[in-house]
């Protein structure tokens, strides 16, 4: 059963959702060829799309699971899994855009408690939209990034230890 954004108001203990600021988003469900749309998006090294790709194989052959939360309603296909929200990522919280400061704001994150922390990134749908990390912290040599940056600004260090803590076959 799917549930439109409108009905979400009712019972949301939030009380509210956003308007669809994407600039990209993947077709509903997934496949080997949304991952793919996903990774070439992305501009990820073929590994990276391995990797993935590996990952997926082993998910479609895994059963759900059973203990836990009942998650037979869940409609796997029809999910975007992949929603980009706004162009670039933002260094200076100035600069994300209003309608997803209103969403934090909203959520309960007050500003001062976003200033403070020492890194700090902010997501949003699929995105990293903010990313900040106090300038002492940086000059000792700490990286601080989200996966994609890593990626793609520390490759060997991403390659690395990527995967080693969760494999991709769990």
């Amino acid at each position: 059963m799917t549930v439109q954004a409108h009905e979400l108001t009712k019972d949301y203990q939030y009380g509210f959702h956003d308007v669809d600021i994407s600039v990209f988003r993947t077709e509903k469900g997934l496949s080997p060829e949304v991952i793919a749309a996903i990774s070439d998006h992305k501009s990820e090294p073929e590994w990276m799309l391995k990797f993935r790709l590996k990952a997926y194989d082993h998910w479609m052959k895994r059963p759900m699971p059973t203990w836990g939360a009942d998650l037979s309603g869940i409609d796997f296909d029809d999910i975007y899994y992949y929603v980009k929200p706004a162009g670039e990522q933002a260094r200076s919280w100035d600069d994300v855009p209003e309608s997803i400061k209103n969403t934090f704001d909203r959520l309960g994150i007050p500003e001062a408690e976003r200033k403070f922390l020492a890194g700090v990134s902010a997501q949003y749908d699929s995105e990293v939209v903010y990313h900040n990390i106090r300038e002492d912290l940086e000059k000792q040599g700490v990286i601080f990034c989200d996966c994609d940056t890593g990626l793609r600004e520390h490759p060997e260090i991403f390659r690395k230890y990527f995967g080693t803590v969760i494999p991709p076959n769990d």
